[in-house]
């Protein structure tokens, strides 16, 4: 007899608990679920980028490869130079982004630094067919200033799904909603978990349930199932928006020495000796080449200014993981030799932990099946909150009318 009121209270106690939690899960969801809702929406679509960069820019980006045709492929050298001719005036050379596939052309960003200039900071993409040395194509980007009306749709998703439209604050903001986010989900799973221990019916929708319990379901199993996919998700785009904060954090934890959110080496970090000449890219490629030899070059960042140095990067080689298998190196663009190296998954647990940040938010580290997780994760933000406030709403309605039931007795 004891030991049962003694577990009564133990669960009135944890059900009171529960209410807390529940008002907390509530107004997060209340004040941060729209916006998270759009965020995720775009991050969904955006597992897809390159597909639909491809798809909308066809007929700039998709070319006709030649049989054997790696044999075929003009020089860095040769395609830079064919993109020089047709870049936009005052802009300069930012970043080259290799073909992932035979029928893709190189895509080169420039930035308009001509500070003379009424568009300056303005980012364009030259596209050049590799087998023919030819421009395919130029396309305005984006703003850099804060402009994001008129940009292709690709860009004007990226920009709504990393910062609302709102320029710096925005990316502020996002980061914020980030970790209300993870809050959220949190106290959700207080929620969800079953005090008494029946976790069957836990994991499951309710046969032949009444629309009212259905819309409760629905918002339930969403949340429990894709919280696995929502959490590093949500995580890794708050260290995104909020990097500098979040290292702080982490080095409280573990050493860091990968302070650049994008790539292992940050090409702030070095300087080079401005010299009469500089190397040729291809002399750049082939001394990346000659230290790592296996796998693919993905993205060539040029450098900024007369010290600054290239970052390049290497991926899916066959001895690297599979899941965030990258390579960096730096670049000395005047004498060509390599200034330092970064291998994914290496160094302290903190860097390894940074290093799983973007693969896991772009579903990259599990091939397709990744991306498919984080794409249904990005569709259940605007579920869990169109769900969540339907039960709000019923319940209102459903308090509303006990009310009227005790006043007429």
């Amino acid at each position: 007899m004891f030991k049962n009121l003694a577990t009564l209270n133990r669960l009135s106690q944890l059900q009171a608990r529960r209410k807390q939690w529940l008002q907390v899960h509530l107004y997060l969801g209340l004040v941060a679920g729209a916006i998270l809702s759009v965020v995720g929406l775009t991050g969904s679509i955006l597992v897809f980028y390159e597909e639909l960069q491809e798809l909308l820019n066809a007929e700039q980006i998709a070319i006709s490869a030649p049989p054997a045709a790696d044999q075929h492929r003009h020089s860095l050298d040769e395609i830079i130079a064919a993109a020089e001719t047709a870049k936009p005036k005052g802009s300069q050379l930012f970043s080259v982004y290799y073909p992932r596939k035979h029928e893709v052309a190189y895509k080169l960003m420039y930035f308009v630094r001509d500070a003379s200039l009424s568009n300056n900071g303005n980012g364009y993409y030259v596209f050049v067919n590799p087998y023919t040395a030819q421009v395919t194509g130029v396309q305005f980007w984006y703003f850099t200033d804060g402009r994001y009306w008129g940009i292709p749709l690709v860009s004007f998703i990226m920009q709504l799904h990393y910062c609302l439209l709102l320029g710096d604050n925005g990316v502020i903001i996002v980061g914020v909603l980030a970790a209300l986010a993870i809050i959220s989900v949190l106290t959700g799973l207080i929620l969800w978990w079953p005090l008494t221990g029946k976790f069957a019916k836990a994991f499951t929708f309710k046969r032949r349930a009444s629309a009212t319990r259905f819309n409760f379901d629905l918002h339930k199993t969403v949340g429990v199932y894709l919280t696995i996919v929502l959490l590093p998700v949500l995580f890794s785009g708050l260290y995104f928006n909020l990097t500098d904060r979040v290292n702080i954090v982490l080095k409280q934890l573990a050493p860091i020495s990968r302070n650049n959110p994008w790539s292992g080496l940050a090409a702030a970090d070095f300087k080079a000796t401005p010299q009469p000449t500089a190397v040729s890219y291809s002399q750049i490629e082939n001394a990346v080449q000659s230290l790592s030899p296996s796998g693919r070059l993905w993205l060539l960042y040029a450098p900024s200014d007369k010290q600054g140095v290239f970052i390049v990067q290497k991926r899916d080689a066959d001895e690297l993981s599979p899941f965030i298998g990258y390579r960096d190196f730096a670049i000395d663009p005047y004498s060509g030799k390599v200034l330092a190296s970064y291998q994914s998954g290496t160094g302290s647990y903190g860097d390894v932990f940074l290093d799983w940040q973007w693969p896991l938010h772009s579903g990259q580290a599990f091939g397709w099946t990744g991306r498919i997780l984080v794409f249904l994760s990005g569709l259940a933000c605007p579920v869990l909150f169109i769900t969540g406030v339907i039960r709000w709403l019923q319940k209102r309605k459903a308090q509303r009318l006990h009310k009227i039931g005790v006043s007429v007795r």
